[in-house]
């Protein structure tokens, strides 16, 4: 998995606020977007920003996507999550195709534990399926 600089100081803080077991599991989280995105024909470049305080990956530029962010579970110190737009039904449909794989928060989220191993094919195809969401949805 490829380290890409992070471009964005404000992101580039948030990241360096965690606790570095949590930031090591993040960025791990975050090269998998990226990699996911660059290997996602249509996506483009991704933005990486803030949103509510965590960091977030927008397709600005193609628009083929709903947004992703990631950050700690707050109530769970052991845990992180990669958040999704509730008001879309791809949470649904991950639980459809993994529901041994993955753990979900709601409508909106895959939790992740520090303790386990990367669910990676797993997590790379919930990925690519938001990052391309508005181009499979008007067609």
């Amino acid at each position: 998995m490829t380290q890409i600089e992070i471009r964005n100081t404000a992101v580039a803080q948030t990241f360096a606020a965690y606790p570095p077991d949590l930031r090591r599991r993040l960025m791990l989280l975050r090269g998998l977007i990226l990699d996911t995105a660059a290997a996602t024909p249509g996506v483009g470049e991704i933005e990486e920003t803030l949103k509510w305080g965590e960091p977030a990956y927008l397709t600005s530029a193609s628009k083929s996507g709903s947004t992703l962010r990631l950050g700690p579970v707050k109530s769970s110190p052991s845990q992180y999550a990669l958040y999704f737009n509730c008001k879309t039904t791809l949470v649904d449909t991950f639980r459809t195709l993994f529901p041994r794989e993955l753990r979900y928060d709601g409508n909106r989220a895959i939790v992740l534990d520090a303790a386990d191993t990367l669910p990676r094919d797993a997590l790379a195809f919930c990925i690519q399926a938001a990052l391309t969401y508005h181009r499979r949805k008007s067609s």
